[in-house]
């Protein structure tokens, strides 16, 4: 099994690259790709933690050396939220980002399954797609918004208002940008008022500002995400490995009628995305606010689409 991050040098890729040489099953090899020169610094001091994970580093302009034999690609690269810069100003700096990766990855590894990280999620992914497309290689089983940030945010926050219970595992919907994250506290509780799911909600699409605020200018989400990633990517092994029943959310393309990408329950299998899983019933409140926040998401897909257009028509 083969991993590559790309973007491992930054502030998501560096704890990441350090849990997935810990955790990822043995003999498996994580290829460590970034521009910045120290990325075979990070590989070197990686691999003298002692488990079975074969870990090279790889710098420069090109990363296809790392990523040739890639069975699984993360992608946290690009630049982080700072104070008072929404999700949307970080488009124009991310988006030229991921439509140089997503091409090397079509072009180097057009079988590997591919998750995006690199905010704004919502319409990074659909800038994949495109690019995905266009090269003849777009399998949408295969391409991934990391969305397990909001999951294990919701769980977190759960486990804030009871701790003599385990973690419930929280459906969380829509996309991952403020008012698109709907996260369903309905499932785990059926006793919650209104004005509580009101409040559960807001407080996972804020948890986001929340970390950037704290920071005081010093960064955004990295550990928890990294956390998050390491997750999705073990859940995506696992699946590759013939492991039945992996359950997992992601955004990706398919299985809701009012957006092209959605963020949803899924099963995964050795080739992605197995199939999609219904996530009702939804209280009232939370399809008040799904209904609510599908014009921002279809705005923010359709950015995506027609900036990877523009480009590529170029």
């Amino acid at each position: 099994m083969k991993v590559v991050v790309l973007g491992a040098a930054g502030g998501i890729g560096q704890p990441l690259s350090l849990l997935l040489k810990m955790q990822l099953p043995a003999g498996s090899e994580l290829a460590l790709y970034d521009p910045a020169p120290m990325t075979r610094g990070v590989a070197v001091d990686l691999s003298h933690i002692p488990s079975r994970v074969q870990v090279a580093g790889f710098t420069g302009r090109d990363p296809s050396a790392a990523l040739a034999g890639a069975d699984i690609v993360l992608i946290p690269a690009g630049i982080a939220r700072k104070p008072g810069m929404e999700r949307s100003d970080l488009f124009k700096f991310n988006a030229g980002i991921i439509m140089d990766l997503v091409q090397h990855c079509g072009r180097v590894c057009p079988k590997a399954l591919i998750a995006i990280i690199t905010n704004p999620v919502n319409s990074m992914v659909p800038i994949a797609a495109e690019v995905l497309t266009q090269l003849g290689v777009y399998d949408p089983r295969r391409l991934f918004g990391l969305t397990s940030l909001d999951v294990a945010r919701s769980e977190s926050f759960c486990l804030d208002m009871n701790r003599e219970v385990d973690a419930p595992v929280v459906p969380v919907v829509g996309g991952h940008s403020g008012l698109t994250i709907v996260p369903l506290f309905s499932h785990v509780a059926e006793h919650y008022t209104d004005e509580q799911l009101r409040a559960l909600i807001a407080r996972v699409q804020q948890a986001g500002t929340e970390v950037v605020e704290a920071k005081a200018g010093a960064g955004s989400a990295t550990l928890a995400m990294a956390y998050a990633a390491l997750r999705f990517c073990l859940s995506l092994v696992r699946a590759k490995q013939g492991e039945a029943d992996i359950r997992e959310y992601a955004y990706i393309e398919g299985g809701h009628p009012q957006a092209r990408f959605f963020s949803q329950p899924m099963l995964l299998g050795p080739d992605g995305v197995a199939q999609v899983l219904d996530y009702s019933p939804v209280h009232s409140v939370e399809q008040a606010a799904i209904d609510g926040m599908l014009p921002t998401l279809n705005q923010e897909i359709q950015q995506g689409i027609d900036y990877a257009r523009n480009v590529l028509q170029d």
